[in-house]
C-alpha cells in the first residue's frame, strides 16, 4: 500500500470496530458494577427499615404501659427487653431529656459498642438528634447510610399514652457484617469486570481483525483491478453481506474483463479496417507520383480507386460514429411508428440497387403493425438488412421483406436466396467487424458494422434480432418489437 493511501490508525475500520465493542462492553461493565450493588443496598436498607421499625414499635409498646416515664421505670422495662444487637437505645421525655441510654449502662464485655461516640457528661443529657425531635412531633423516622464498609441505621418513634406524646425512643444500629458483605460483593464484581475487560479487549481485537481482513482483501482486489489486472478474483467466504459483496465484485470484474476484451478487439479491428483503405490510398498516390509518364486514362482509374477507398473510409467512420452514439446516448423520445410504411420506403430507396444487381424484392407488409420507436432508427434497421440481402445475393436472386404481428410482437423479416451464413458463424454475425466472407464483403463495400448497428438499435427500443438459415437457401433475419397499443385518450409518444 502506498504511503499516501495508508489509512490513519484511529480512522481504520479495525480500530473503529474494536472501540465500538469496547464501548459496548464498558457500558455493560459499568452497569454490572453499579446496578447489583445499588440493588443490594436498597434491599438491605429496606430490610433494616422494617427490622428497626419493628423493634422500635415493640419497645414503644412496652413503654406505653407506663403512665409517666421516669429513669428507673424505663430502665427496668428496657432491661427486660432484648436489645437484639443494637448499638444504642435512647428513651427521652417530651422535652428531649434522656431517661435511658444503653451506652451508659454497665457492659458485660467492658467496651462500648463500636462506631459510637464517647458518652457525653451527665449535665448534657438532652438528645439533640433530628430523629428525636421529629419523633417528639409524632412522626416515625428512619435513616440509613452506607460508608466505609459500614451500614449505619437509625430509627425513632414517639411514645404515645392516651393520645399524648409522653416521650420518644431512638435506636442506632451499626452493622459491619453486612457492610463487609456488600464490600466483598463489590470487590468480586470488580475482579469479574477486570477479567471480562481483558477478554473483551482480546476478542474485540480478534473479531475486528477478522471482519476488516475481508474488507481489506476487497480493497486490495479493487486496487489490483484498478491497475488493469481484470483477471483478479476474490474467493467468497461465508454467506453474509461481505460474501455477497465479493460475489458482486467478481461479477463486476467479469464484465470489466469482457468489456476490456471487446474494447481491445474493437480497437484492433477498427485499426485494421481503417489501415487497409488508407494503405490502398497511399499506394495509389505513390504510384501516381512515382510514375514518370502516365496516360490520362490510367490516372483517372487510380484517382477513381482513391475515391472508392475514401468512400469506404467514410462509411466505416459513419458506422463507428453511429455505434458510439448508440453506446453513449439514451433512446430519447419515441413515437408510434408503422413498421410496414418504413419498410416500404426503405425498399423503394434500395430498388435501384436491387435492379443493378439483378435482384427481385418481394414485399408482404401487413397494415397496423405499430411500435414505439423513432422513424430514423427503424429506417436504419430496415435499410441495413435489405441492403445486405441485396449485396450478398446472386444475380437473379430474390429478397423477401415481411412485416406482421405475432401475439404482442411486431416482426420484421428479411430473407434472401443468397450465399447464406454457415451454422457456426450465426452467433457471431452481430459482432462488430465480423464478416463471414471477408473478400466478398470488401468487394461489396461492407464494413462489418451494419448488423451490429441493427442489433444495438433494436435493443435501444426494447427489441431483438436473430439470424438463421433460410430453407432451402440463403439467410433469414428477424427483428421483433413490442406492439404498441394506444391508450384511450393517451398520447402516442414515450419520453
Amino acid at each position: 500500500m502506498s504511503r499516501k493511501n495508508k489509512v490513519p490508525f484511529f480512522a481504520s475500520l479495525q480500530v473503529k470496530y474494536a472501540l465500538s465493542y469496547l464501548v459496548i462492553f464498558a457500558v455493560v461493565l459499568v452497569l454490572l458494577n453499579t446496578y447489583p450493588v445499588l440493588a443490594s443496598q436498597d434491599l438491605l436498607f429496606a430490610s433494616k427499615r422494617d427490622s428497626l421499625k419493628s423493634q422500635t414499635a415493640v419497645m414503644a409498646s412496652a413503654l406505653m404501659e407506663l403512665e409517666s416515664l421516669s429513669s428507673d421505670q424505663v430502665a427496668r422495662v428496657m432491661n427486660m427487653l432484648d436489645s437484639m444487637g443494637l448499638s444504642r437505645i435512647l428513651v427521652t421525655d417530651p422535652a428531649g431529656l434522656i431517661l435511658y441510654d444503653s451506652t451508659c449502662q454497665p457492659q458485660e464485655e467492658g467496651e462500648p459498642p463500636p462506631g459510637e461516640e464517647e458518652t457525653p457528661p451527665a449535665e448534657y443529657r438532652y438528645a439533640l438528634y433530628q430523629e428525636v425531635v421529629s419523633a417528639l412531633r409524632g412522626n416515625d423516622v428512619f435513616y440509613s447510610r452506607y460508608a466505609d464498609r459500614v451500614f449505619t441505621s437509625t430509627a425513632a418513634m414517639p411514645i404515645v399514652y392516651r393520645g399524648m406524646v409522653i416521650g420518644s425512643i431512638y435506636i442506632l444500629e451499626v452493622d459491619r457484617a453486612q457492610g463487609e458483605l456488600l464490600y466483598s460483593l463489590q470487590q468480586n464484581l470488580r475482579t469479574i469486570s477486570l477479567v471480562i475487560a481483558v477478554v473483551t479487549l482480546v476478542m474485540s481485537a480478534l473479531f475486528s481483525k477478522m471482519l476488516t481482513a475481508r474488507i481489506a482483501a476487497l480493497l486490495r482486489a479493487i486496487r489490483i483491478v484498478g491497475e488493469g489486472e481484470y483477471g483478479h478474483r476474490l474467493q467468497p467466504v461465508g454467506r453474509d453481506e461481505l460474501a455477497q459483496l465479493a460475489g458482486e465484485f467478481n461479477h463486476l470484474t467479469d464484465r470489466l474483463q469482457t468489456t476490456e476484451e471487446i474494447r481491445r478487439r474493437f480497437v484492433s479491428d477498427a485499426s485494421h479496417e481503417l489501415k487497409t483503405p488508407l494503405a490502398s490510398i497511399r499506394l495509389l498516390a505513390d504510384s501516381i507520383l512515382q510514375a514518370g509518364e502516365m496516360d490520362l486514362e490510367m490516372v483517372r482509374d487510380f484517382v477513381g480507386d482513391i475515391g472508392s477507398e475514401a468512400e469506404r473510409l467514410t462509411r466505416i467512420t459513419e458506422h463507428l460514429l453511429a455505434l458510439t452514439r448508440l453506446d453513449s446516448l439514451p433512446a430519447g423520445e419515441r413515437w408510434a411508428v408503422d413498421v410496414s410504411q418504413v419498410a416500404e420506403r426503405s425498399v423503394a430507396l434500395l430498388q435501384p440497387v436491387a435492379d443493378t444487381a439483378g435482384v427481385t424484392v418481394e414485399q408482404n407488409l401487413k397494415p397496423g403493425c405499430t411500435v414505439l420507436c423513432t422513424e430514423d432508427d427503424l429506417s436504419q434497421i430496415c435499410f441495413n438488412l435489405v441492403e445486405n440481402a441485396i449485396k450478398y445475393n446472386f444475380r437473379g436472386g430474390k429478397v423477401f421483406v415481411s412485416v406482421y404481428r405475432d401475439g404482442d410482437q411486431v416482426l420484421l423479416e428479411v430473407g434472401d436466396t443468397g450465399v447464406g451464413i454457415p451454422e457456426e458463424d450465426l452467433p457471431k454475425v452481430f459482432n462488430r467487424f465480423y464478416r463471414v466472407d471477408k473478400a466478398r464483403s470488401r468487394a461489396a463495400g461492407g464494413t462489418g458494422l451494419g448488423l451490429s448497428i441493427v442489433r444495438d438499435t433494436a435493443r435501444r427500443h426494447n427489441g431483438w434480432v436473430t439470424a438463421r438459415p433460410r430453407n432451402p437457401e440463403g439467410s433469414l433475419f428477424t427483428v421483433g418489437f413490442p406492439q404498441y397499443i394506444p391508450e384511450t385518450g393517451g398520447k402516442g409518444a414515450e419520453q
